[in-house]
């Protein structure tokens, strides 16, 4: 009896399943191979996607398809981020997203069917993540932020260049790719001849709060932006992965001249001006007392990372650390013309200036 009542479970389990996760002909159906080279089968129709933990993504996905319809689950930093920037104001269906399927990694499969979804994304370096899914029978698509060595415009042509293969309708793979390299040519011609005194050193701020201070050694983001303008990442020493804790010490014995807030803490430029944090103080260091802090753009998610704002965040970066090189580069025409020429979304003035004027809410910690 026991037996018999165990197996009615599991099929009942599995009727369950097969009603969220509905079969598809081959006829309707794209295959691609996704960025930690699994070879996945996706609807040809999607309506309905989750992304997990890759939470860049859904800022693009909202910017691929001018519009969040698609989206019906998203990850809370996502979520965040969203409320507090122009991706919001743009899309403001995005905030029905369901946040409640996915705790940091931990996904919760039971609220995760609620949502029915036809594609979850989710991060690559996470293979717990990917294999609960598949076990689950989600079509799960791989995402890499660090595959290409964090080139955040490498990284946001491979991007793109995947959702052009699943939603071909949609395809801006060539149009992005040839913008994004334009940009980095033009910035490219104005530092390459900078001899190794003229290039700013500059750190960046990336989590801070009342005992952390974290960094970008030499494989994160940090380094790529740093070489990108050839500036010196002074926490490019490190051999380190992602982001670094270091003390304040160190920051006092690289001296930095510039430091480059990330929307990843709440910290503003005045919050190191003023030592507001803990019992930190700041004020011996170069780029302090000089007045020579600055908040990372927030456009459509935290520019730091990869994302749809990279050809933007480049030019502001190299503005922002040579100011006299790049004298006559208006950022707010910059990013309306960006955001017209490659996604055929026109900004105002106000929303593009919107994201130069990131504000502490933002926060992913």
């Amino acid at each position: 009896m026991k037996k018999a009542f165990a197996v009615l479970i599991v099929l009942l389990a599995a009727l369950t399943l097969c009603a969220f996760v509905q079969p598809v002909n081959a006829a309707e159906t794209i295959t691609i191979i996704d960025h930690d080279d699994n070879t996945v089968v996706v609807p040809a129709e999607i309506s309905r996607i989750v992304v997990a933990d890759i939470y860049p993504l859904p800022s693009v996905l909202a910017i691929f398809f001018d519009s969040a319809e698609k989206l019906v689950g998203i990850a809370a930093p996502s979520m965040t981020a969203a409320k507090n920037s122009l991706l919001s104001e743009l899309y403001p269906e995005i905030l029905n997203a369901e946040t409640g399927f996915i705790d940091g990694s931990n996904v919760n499969v039971e609220e995760l069917l609620k949502l029915r979804p036809d594609v979850v994304f989710y991060s690559a370096g996470n293979a717990v993540v990917g294999q609960t899914l598949r076990d689950a029978g989600f079509a799960a698509v791989a995402v890499s932020a660090g595959k290409w060595h964090y080139d955040a415009i490498e990284t946001l042509n491979h991007w793109i260049e995947m959702l052009s293969q699943m939603f071909p309708e949609n395809s801006r793979s060539e149009l992005v790719r040839r913008y994004s390299d334009q940009v980095y040519a033009r910035v490219r011609e104005r530092v390459d001849g900078l001899s190794e005194a003229e290039k700013e050193r500059i750190f960046f701020l990336f989590q801070y709060n009342d005992s952390t201070i974290t960094t970008s050694g030499n494989n994160f983001f940090g380094q790529w932006w740093a070489d990108a303008v050839n500036a010196v990442n002074v926490g490019g020493e490190m051999n380190t992965n992602n982001s670094t804790a270091v003390s304040l010490e160190q920051v006092y014995a690289w001296n930095p001249a510039k430091i480059l807030i990330t929307n990843f803490n709440s910290a503003q430029p005045e919050t190191l001006y003023n030592n507001e944090t803990g019992a930190y103080d700041w004020s011996g260091i170069d780029a302090v007392r000089n007045h020579k802090v600055y908040k990372m753009p927030l456009g459509m998610y935290r520019s730091y990372t990869c994302g749809v704002d990279t050809p933007v965040t480049l030019l502001w970066i190299a503005k922002t650390v040579y100011p006299e090189l790049f004298a006559d580069i208006d950022i707010t025409a910059e990013t309306r013309d960006y955001y017209r020429e490659v996604f055929g979304i026109e900004l105002t003035d106000e929303q593009a200036e919107m994201i130069f004027a990131p504000v502490s809410e933002a926060s992913a910690f």
